[in-house]
């Protein structure tokens, strides 16, 4: 499979395992190999887990918010050839901030940086914007294991 950015949804579904409404990265614009990736996630009012509240404005959940810059890493990783028949396992998440609400309308820029790399597991320090605001930050770790084969019974 060859890849060349920008990576558009096809791609992006070619890469991860998620599938809608669990898919939560419209667009990769920028990727370098074992180093950084830059994705897109564009925030509409029709999606299902917004929070709403009356007499306010919806809002991204933070923790979907977290699990769109977890999927543009993983992204990063699994892109790479000898990782394409593996899946990626969220092992933890520290130093998170949430420093503003995301809100309908709103284009997530997020960029996941690779700190540490090793052959089975490794960490990324992941920032989510909307224009020049930082509204989420953090460091993920992760493992790659095998992809298990559906189970016949």
């Amino acid at each position: 499979m060859e890849l060349t950015v920008p990576f558009d949804y096809q791609a992006i579904e070619r890469i991860l395992p998620h599938r809608y409404p669990f898919l939560l990265v419209d667009r990769i614009t920028e990727f370098e190999v074992d180093t950084r990736v830059v994705g897109v996630k564009n925030v509409t009012g029709d999606e299902s887990y917004l929070s709403r509240v009356h007499g306010q404005a919806p809002v991204l959940p933070p923790t979907i918010l977290t699990e769109a810059v977890a999927q543009v890493g993983a992204i990063l990783i699994l892109a790479k050839p000898e990782n394409r028949e593996k899946l990626i396992y969220f092992m933890g998440i520290e130093r998170v901030r949430y420093r503003r609400p995301v809100h309908p309308g709103d284009t997530v820029i997020i960029e996941a940086r690779v700190q540490r790399l090793r052959s089975r597991m490794g960490v990324l320090k992941g920032v989510a914007r909307v224009g020049d605001h930082v509204v989420a930050e953090g460091t993920m770790t992760f493992a790659l294991g095998p992809r298990n084969e559906a189970r016949t019974e």
